[in-house]
């Protein structure tokens, strides 16, 4: 009977105008900028792109950095996102033309996406950015090269296939951890903004949903994921997408060992602690649309129709939902509005029952302003009830009574709807009590309505009633609507 509901919750992402002035004070791509910025027809650069090392010091003085080891590797990491994000174009060095060291050299020049900083919109800078998140989860899966020695062949190239990694399984891996973390920042009870522990973060990837207490094999697997997303995540952070609290390198094991997890709640942020930026959360999204994930935002909906508004919200949490639909009420006439919701809300579909709900909340939105649409359809069949009660939570007087056909068909359909709507079961056990105690005879009535939820709404009646004669009754009277019907 359950609609069909979004693959993932509904994220609230900011505007893209903030989201962009984000990725341009993200550490990595701002520095990338200042290289850009500062190359020019001096600026020498090796076969492969790189800065020259005679250019390294500048490159580290433009940026501030120290003057050492670590600073001419953040120059070269920010040199490198600048070439792949096209801030900067290199031309590669002809073989007779070479630097003081006798090795092939080219020059770098400001690159065409250098004008977006400045002149782009703010989408144009996010695209910018997004090749810079792009660049940067490469290295983030790329092998670890601990000793170039063992790997690098006698012809000078290395030698891949010696190396325990696999492209495609790396990627994978870190596109799930990012998904689930996404999942955790977006879904109803999860830490929302605050940060989630790398253990907890490994384990979601590497022990199984149905194992009770993990092996020790397992708890190794989740020790070695711990330790390569740590190096992940220190990579992922200068771009903007994550802020990390790398694991306590007091805890770092000694070659050949491996680290404990945590032990107790106390010692977990030492484990490590992530969470996704708002620009994280609008580029994991910008991912997985790109894989063909349906990872909804709130005001998706807002420039579509009725239908695709209540069929949308349907998996949405309560809060999301309202939002949602205030987006799209936003600009539009209100009657106009209120006709749209009400066509969109016909049907026997099994995703009916939810749009109708949907419609009747939506329309409290509206307000009175709905009115003359909603006295349009107190006659039909399927829309009366709901026009009934809307009109009766607003104080009108003047409404005429629904005949009993339609009062047990709206009991159905109210049901239905809750029922797909995974909401709470108490609650819903206190709607089906109070509609039976309200009817003397429901059942008897309940099982010749036609509507096609009425068997499945009697035995869902029949396991959640908490009383036990009229739960016996319901299951009676479904085995009778299922008969009637022939299903």
């Amino acid at each position: 009977m359950s609609a069909e509901h979004p693959t993932l919750p509904p994220v609230r992402l900011r505007a893209d105008a903030e989201l962009a002035r984000d990725a341009l004070a993200a550490p990595l791509l701002a520095n990338a900028v200042r290289l850009a910025r500062w190359a020019g027809p001096d600026t020498r650069v090796d076969a492969g792109g790189e800065l020259v090392d005679e250019q390294l010091p500048a490159a580290v003085a433009v940026l501030g950095l120290t003057d050492d080891e670590d600073g001419e590797l953040s120059a070269g990491d920010a040199w490198r996102l600048a070439v792949d994000t096209g801030l900067v174009d290199v031309e590669d060095g002809e073989e007779d033309e070479e630097d003081e060291a006798g090795d092939a050299s080219g020059r770098a020049s400001a690159g065409d996406n250098l004008a977006v900083v400045t002149a782009g919109s703010p989408q144009d800078v996010l695209a910018l950015w997004l090749d810079g998140f792009d660049a940067v989860f490469a290295d983030a899966v790329a092998p670890v090269l601990d000793d170039l020695d063992e790997i690098v062949g006698e012809d000078g190239e290395i030698d891949i296939e010696s190396l325990d990694w696999d492209p495609e399984i790396e990627a994978e891996f870190l596109e799930g951890v990012l998904g689930n973390l996404y999942l955790l920042t977006v879904s109803e009870g999860g830490p929302g903004e605050g940060p989630v522990p790398l253990p907890a973060l490994a384990a979601s990837m590497v022990v199984p949903d149905d194992m009770g207490e993990p092996t020790d094999d397992v708890l190794e697997q989740v020790s070695d994921a711990m330790m390569r997303l740590d190096e992940q995540f220190r990579l992922l952070e200068p771009i903007g997408l994550v802020e990390y609290q790398p694991v306590d390198e007091a805890l770092m094991a000694e070659e050949g060992e491996e680290p404990a997890p945590p032990i107790d709640d106390e010692d977990v942020t030492r484990y490590g602690m992530v969470r996704l930026t708002e620009l994280g959360l609008y580029g994991v999204r910008a991912r997985m649309l790109e894989a063909g994930v349906d990872a909804p935002a709130v005001g998706d909906l807002a420039d579509k129709g009725a239908d695709a508004l209540l069929d949308g919200i349907s998996g949405y949490p309560e809060a999301a939902a309202r939002e949602e639909t205030a987006a799209w009420l936003t600009g539009r006439d209100p009657l106009t509005a209120a006709r749209e919701l009400l066509h969109a809300a016909r049907g026997s579909d099994a995703g009916s029952p939810l749009r109708r709900l949907h419609c009747q909340q939506t329309l409290s939105l509206v307000g009175a302003e709905a009115e003359p649409a909603v006295r349009e359809v107190l006659d039909d069949a399927e829309l009366g009830g709901l026009a009934r009660v809307w009109l009766a939570e607003r104080g009108a007087t003047d409404v005429p009574a629904p005949p009993e056909s339609m009062i047990f068909w709206l009991a159905i359909d109210t049901i239905a709807a809750q029922l797909d709507a995974d909401g709470d079961l108490e609650e819903l056990q206190e709607l089906i009590e109070g509609l039976t105690g309200r009817h003397s005879g429901f059942f008897e009535a309940a099982w010749r309505v036609e509507h096609p939820a009425t068997a499945e709404v009697l035995e869902a009646m029949g396991r959640l009633h908490r009383d036990k004669s009229a739960a016996k009754e319901a299951r009676k009277a479904a085995f009778k609507a299922r008969s009637r019907s022939g299903s």
